[in-house]
């Protein structure tokens, strides 16, 4: 199954996008504004990434957390931590990191699905850790406090992720974005990907049929979480400073699903096409309004996920297929006339 996709126009296709992605840097080094425009394309591909993340579980397993920040939250800190008082580099941190997210998912996950919650009382529960989260970092002084983490520059060193400009951390995050949106696919073609299809669209048919719904949603948080922790990691070596409210908040939690809401929840491409409309439109408001109207990138967000909701409950993906599909029976029916003449 894996080989026919990689031999497949699909394969080929998303070769070709991430080429062009990959040569991208070369005429925006020319641009004045080229730095910032890679910032740019950097938050999109981090938003693409920590939403495919999140679409494994809420997507897929139809399980809608509202708390991934947990995850995002603990990988950032425990990378930073292993970092800053131990000296590892964050290359091996955010491994390490990722398995503390992923055990943490794994208990958060089977607590909550071995005592039935879902809809939802999962989504409340979920905030409501990671609510608790930024209370615990910011009541414990070892762990910055309220003041958080400062990443201390050590100069142009790649091997501890640190790199002067933004070329090297969007090759990082390209190629991070690249293979989640892999993952995807095969998962989507997967055994694993039809339990947790059938899970979403009916546990307890699932559940007679031989399928563990308990097994199958808590692998997924699982995976999600760990996706999401090395997304931490990231997150942090990036901006160079991390502190409660800005990983564990409910503000990219909720941008986190947005993407993948009105992108397509459930589809490969989903969370990407999300990021790809709204990050930019939300950086250029922030750019434009900042100083006079610091929540006009929350406002958009809601603007648009309103729209999508009325008028695309399947988010532009589904819209998109359903146009093909149409062109695509009037396609045949044209066939079928010209045959018959």
């Amino acid at each position: 199954m894996m080989r026919n996709l990689l031999q497949g126009r699909r394969f080929i296709g998303f070769a070709l996008l991430f080429l062009f992605l990959a040569l991208l840097p070369l005429p925006l080094s020319r641009s004045p504004k080229g730095e910032y425009y890679l910032h740019i394309i950097i938050l999109v591909l981090l938003y693409a990434y920590l939403s495919t993340a999140w679409n494994i579980l809420g997507g897929y397993a139809g399980q809608h957390s509202l708390g991934n920040g947990l995850y995002l939250g603990a990988g950032a800190y425990v990378s930073t931590i292993l970092f800053l008082k131990l000296g590892l580099t964050p290359w091996v941190g955010m491994w390490i990191a990722g398995a503390a997210a992923a055990l943490l998912g794994w208990f958060v996950g089977y607590v909550c699905f071995r005592y039935g919650l879902k809809g939802g009382y999962f989504a409340l529960v979920t905030i409501a850790l990671a609510e608790a989260a930024v209370y615990l970092t910011t009541n414990i002084r070892w762990l910055g406090g309220a003041r958080g983490l400062e990443v201390t520059w050590m100069g142009h060193r790649p091997l501890l992720m640190q790199f002067e400009g933004k070329t090297g951390y969007y090759y990082i995050i390209l190629v991070m974005a690249a293979l989640s949106i892999l993952y995807t696919a095969w998962l989507d073609r997967q055994r694993f990907g039809y339990y947790l299809v059938a899970v979403r669209e009916n546990e307890r048919a699932a559940d007679a049929l031989g399928v563990d719904p308990l097994k199958i949603k808590t692998q997924a948080n699982v995976v999600s979480a760990f996706m999401t922790g090395l997304g931490g990691t990231f997150f942090a070596q990036y901006y160079t400073y991390i502190h409660p409210r800005l990983v564990f908040g409910e503000g990219p939690s909720v941008q986190i699903l947005l993407f993948a809401i009105i992108g397509g929840l459930g589809t490969v491409w989903g969370p990407a096409v999300g990021a790809l409309i709204l990050v930019p439109i939300a950086e250029f408001a922030r750019a434009q309004l900042g100083g006079s109207f610091a929540g006009a990138p929350l406002l958009l967000y809601g603007a648009v996920l309103m729209v999508v909701m009325l008028f695309m409950p399947h988010g532009i993906l589904g819209v998109v297929e359903s146009v093909m599909e149409k062109v695509g029976h009037r396609g045949k029916a044209a066939t079928g006339e010209r045959a018959s003449e």
